[in-house]
């Protein structure tokens, strides 16, 4: 789901037991390598909820969350930071990642 707000974001973030929000900027190279690894990642079997954020509409959750770079995802568990990611290393890295912190 694409967020455009951080109202929005909080939101979801405090509805879902488990939350994987990715953060971009459009203009980053690495950015769109990781948007394709996400895709790739949100069409295997989970049982939890993304949220896509371009960070140039969020300074405040960007500040807020000390966000040092982008790509970045962010693992929420029952509203509260569990992981964090800025190194995209492969579709498998991540997908063993968001299943072990959701299991965690």
């Amino acid at each position: 789901m694409e967020v455009s707000s951080t109202e929005t974001l909080k939101q979801s973030i405090e509805v879902h037991a488990f939350e994987a929000v990715y953060l971009y900027t459009p203009m980053c190279g690495t950015c769109q390598v990781a948007s394709k690894m996400i895709d790739v990642v949100e069409k295997l079997p989970q049982s939890y909820h993304f949220s896509k954020a371009n960070l140039n509409y969020l300074p405040q959750f960007a500040e807020e969350q000390s966000i040092e770079s982008v790509p970045c995802l962010l693992l929420f568990k029952d509203g509260v930071e569990q992981e964090r990611i800025y190194a995209f290393q492969s579709v498998p890295f991540l997908y063993e990642t968001l299943n072990k912190t959701a299991d965690s």
